[in-house]
Order: structure tokens, then C-alpha cells, then sequence
């Protein structure tokens, strides 16, 4: 693709400035790359009440 090339090129009918306006702005919108947020992490609090090592959820239904 030339740099005289139109990216857009409207084959039938006649968009208004609004219509173009919409159309670009869903192409600029679908091409961005989705940014995922960020995982959240348990509290200290949250992970000091989990059981941990081999057996820990087994153990952590027996009385203490």
C-alpha cells in the first residue's frame, strides 16, 4: 500500500461527516490492544487465615 492510498474507502453510498466520524472511531477502538488489569493479591491478613504445605486444607478441617 502507496502513501497516496486511502486507508478507508467508501464503496456505495454517501457517509456523512458523523457516519466517518463513528466508523474511524470503532476501527481506532478495535485496533488497540486490550490491556488486562492487573491480578489482585490477597491481603496478609487473607493469606495468613489459608492453610499451606501438603495435607494443609485436610488439616484444616480437624480440631486443634
Amino acid at each position: 500500500m502507496s502513501a497516496e492510498e486511502p486507508l478507508i474507502r467508501v464503496v456505495r453510498g454517501v457517509p456523512t461527516a458523523e457516519e466517518l466520524a463513528a466508523l474511524v472511531g470503532a476501527i481506532v477502538i478495535r485496533s488497540r490492544p486490550a490491556v488486562t488489569p492487573a491480578p489482585k493479591t490477597a491481603s496478609a491478613w487473607a493469606r495468613s487465615g489459608r492453610p499451606t504445605g501438603p495435607g494443609g486444607w485436610r488439616a484444616a478441617g480437624l480440631p486443634r
